[in-house]
C-alpha cells in the first residue's frame, strides 16, 4: 500500500480535504498550534475564525444543516469543549454532521493534571455518536475515515477526536487511506410497501405530520404528491428544526404546537396520523394531557429507529428513507385509488382550502390592517411586515421563541432550505447557525430573527459574520426581558414577582453592539418605520442588525 511521511497535522488536513471538508470552523489555542501552521498549508480548506467556542460550533452546525455535508470544528482543549456544550447538544437534536476536534495535551503528560488538561473524550461521549482519542499517528487515517463515515450515516450526527500535540507534531509514513460511505437510502421490501398502501388507502379522515427528513431528502414534491392522493392535510411536526413542507401548498394546515391540549384538539378530527420523517410529537414543558388522541392509530416513516415507537406506539413503524419510500409508494396508490377513494379525497381537498395555512393568513393579515396601529410593534405586525419585505430565495433562522407562532403564520416558506430553527431549546443557535447557514448557500439573503435574551448566548458570531461579510440581516426583538419565561410563570398564577427575568437597568443597546463587532445597525420603535428599516438592511447585501424595540407587553 502506498505512504508518505507526513506530519499528523499535515495529515489531518489531508484527510479533512479527502473526505470532502473545505471548511474548518475553529478557534484556535496553544494545543492546536501544529493544526493551525497546516491549515496555513490547505489552500483547498477554509477556516472560518470564531471568538468563542460556542458560536464556533454554532456556525459549524448552521453550515452542516445547511449543505447536509461533513463540516468540521476545532476547539481548544478542556475548556473550549466545555464552551461549546450547549452548542454541540443542538447539533445532536439536529442531527448535523460536524467532525469536532479538540487539542490534547501531549500522551501522558495529562497524567501530571496540568492547565486545560481534562479526558476529553468522556466529556464529549453523550453528545456525540462516537469519541475516541487518537493513540498514534499511524491510527489518524483511520480513526477520521471512520469517524467520517460515522458522522454521514442516517442519522447523522457529530463525532468527536481528541488530538494529542505530540501525535499533531511527530511524523510517519502513513498510508492515507479512502473515505467510506454507506448507501442509506434505502426503501421498504415490497410487501411492506403493499401493507402501507393498504393501510394508508383504508383510513377515510388520514393526516399527515411532516419532518425534518422531509427537507433533508429534498422531498417536498413527493410528500405534497402523497397529501393530494389521500385527501389528507399536512401538519409541520411541532420543533422546528427546519423546512418541512411548502408552507402555501392548499393541503398545508399550519404547525402543530409543544402545548399538548392543543396539538392534541388539531389532531382529534381524524382517524390515522402519518408521521413522516419527523418526532411524533415532541413536547416541551410537562402536561397531564396526552398529546396524541386515545386509540388514535399511527403510520411511522423515518430513518431513525429510536424514535419509532418511542412514547406512541405505531401500528406500521418502518424505518426507511423518506425520499425512496414515497417514491416506491407513489405508484402503488395511485393505481389503487378507486373512482369513489378519489371523489372522496377530493372533498377533503375542497374542504381544507377553507382553513388551510394560506386562508388564515390572509385572515390574520386582514385583521390586523383593520386594527388601529398603535405606537409599539407587537410580534404579529414584525412578522406580517418581514413576510412582505422577504425575497423568495430568502433564509429564514428562527430563535424568537414567543414571537415563533407569529413567524409561523405568516412567513412563508417554499424550500427544504428555506428556514431553520431552534432544534434542542438550548439558546445560542441562531446568531452564529446564520453564518454556517449563509456559507453553506453563498448569495442568498439571511435573515435570523432572534429574541434579545437569546441574541446574547451567541453575540460573538456577529463578528464572525462582518469580518467573513455575509448577507445576513439579524433582527433582534427586544422586549428587555425572558418573555417566555415571564409568561409561563404569570400562567402558573402563583407569583408575578419576575426575578432575573428583565433585560432592562441597563437595557441592552443592540446598535452599539452590532457597530463595535463591525455591523450596519438601526433601531426601530415605530410601525411606520419598520417596513423600510427592513427591506434597506436585506437588500444591502451585507451583515446588518435591526433592533425591533416592542411594544410593552409583547414578545418574545
Amino acid at each position: 500500500m502506498a505512504t508518505e511521511t507526513l506530519r499528523g497535522a499535515d495529515a489531518f488536513t489531508r484527510l479533512l480535504l479527502d473526505e470532502g471538508i473545505d471548511h474548518l470552523f475553529g478557534n484556535p489555542g496553544t494545543t492546536e498550534l501544529g493544526i493551525m501552521e497546516a491549515v496555513g498549508r490547505s489552500p483547498g480548506l477554509r477556516f472560518v475564525l470564531g471568538l468563542q467556542e460556542a458560536a464556533v460550533l454554532g456556525m459549524a452546525d448552521g453550515y452542516a444543516r445547511a449543505s447536509q455535508r461533513l463540516v468540521a470544528c476545532n476547539l481548544h482543549a478542556a475548556p473550549g469543549l466545555g464552551n461549546a456544550m450547549g452548542a454541540l447538544y443542538n447539533a445532536r437534536f439536529a442531527g448535523s454532521p460536524v467532525l469536532v476536534t479538540a487539542g490534547q495535551h501531549e500522551t501522558g503528560h495529562g497524567l501530571q493534571e496540568p492547565m486545560l488538561y481534562e479526558p476529553l473524550v468522556r466529556i464529549a461521549e453523550p453528545l456525540v455518536k462516537w469519541a475516541v482519542e487518537v493513540p498514534r499517528l499511524e491510527d489518524l487515517p483511520r480513526i477520521v475515515h471512520r469517524a467520517a463515515k460515522v458522522a454521514l450515516t442516517a442519522p447523522m450526527g457529530p463525532v468527536f477526536l481528541s488530538l494529542p500535540g505530540d501525535i499533531m507534531d511527530a511524523g510517519a509514513p502513513l498510508d492515507l487511506g479512502r473515505p467510506t460511505r454507506v448507501e442509506h437510502r434505502v426503501r421498504p421490501a415490497d410487501e411492506v410497501l403493499e401493507q402501507l398502501a393498504a393501510r394508508l388507502l383504508a383510513a377515510r379522515r388520514p393526516v399527515i405530520i411532516a419532518g425534518r427528513e422531509v427537507a433533508a431528502g429534498d422531498a417536498f414534491a413527493e410528500l405534497a404528491r402523497l397529501a393530494e392522493v389521500l385527501g389528507a392535510g399536512v401538519f409541520h411536526e411541532p420543533v422546528p428544526y427546519n423546512a418541512r413542507f411548502d408552507v402555501e401548498h392548499p393541503a398545508f394546515l399550519g404547525d402543530l404546537t409543544r402545548r399538548q391540549e392543543t396539538a392534541r384538539t388539531l389532531l382529534e378530527p381524524f382517524d390515522l396520523v402519518v408521521c413522516v420523517g419527523a418526532d411524533l410529537l415532541r413536547m416541551s414543558v410537562h402536561s397531564p394531557v396526552d398529546p396524541l388522541p386515545a386509540g388514535m392509530p399511527v403510520v411511522h416513516l423515518s430513518n431513525r429507529d429510536w424514535e419509532l415507537g418511542k412514547n406512541h406506539p405505531a401500528e406500521l413503524a418502518i424505518r426507511a428513507d423518506v425520499p425512496e419510500t414515497l417514491g416506491a409508494l407513489l405508484p402503488l396508490l395511485t393505481v389503487r385509488v378507486t373512482p369513489e377513494y378519489a371523489d372522496g379525497a377530493a372533498a377533503r381537498r375542497r374542504e381544507m382550502a377553507g382553513r388551510n395555512w394560506r386562508s388564515k393568513a390572509e385572515a390574520a393579515r386582514e385583521k390586523l390592517l383593520a386594527r388601529q396601529p398603535g405606537s409599539g410593534i407587537d410580534p404579529a405586525f414584525l412578522m406580517m411586515t418581514l413576510a412582505d419585505v422577504l425575497p423568495r430565495e430568502a433564509i429564514v433562522v428562527e430563535e424568537a421563541l414567543t414571537a415563533a407562532p407569529a413567524l409561523a403564520a405568516f412567513v412563508p416558506v417554499h424550500s427544504a432550505t428555506g428556514f431553520y430553527g431552534l432544534a434542542s431549546g438550548g439558546l445560542g443557535f441562531a446568531l452564529p447557525g446564520a453564518v454556517g447557514i449563509s456559507l453553506a448557500h453563498p448569495g442568498r439573503p439571511v435573515v435570523a430573527a432572534v429574541g434579545d435574551g437569546s441574541a446574547m448566548y451567541g453575540v460573538q458570531a456577529l463578528w464572525s459574520a462582518a469580518q467573513q461579510q455575509l448577507p445576513i440581516t439579524y433582527v433582534v426583538i427586544d422586549n428587555g426581558g425572558y418573555r417566555i419565561l415571564q409568561e409561563r410563570l404569570l400562567a402558573r398564577g402563583r407569583s408575578r414577582n419576575l426575578v432575573g427575568m428583565e433585560l432592562r437597568e441597563p437595557a441592552i443597546d443592540w446598535v452599539a453592539v452590532a457597530q463595535g463587532f463591525g455591523l450596519a445597525a438601526t433601531r426601530v420603535s415605530e410601525p411606520a418605520a419598520l417596513r423600510e428599516a427592513l427591506r434597506q438592511a436585506i437588500a444591502s447585501g451585507r451583515p446588518a442588525l435591526v433592533q425591533v424595540m416592542m411594544a410593552a407587553g409583547t414578545g418574545p
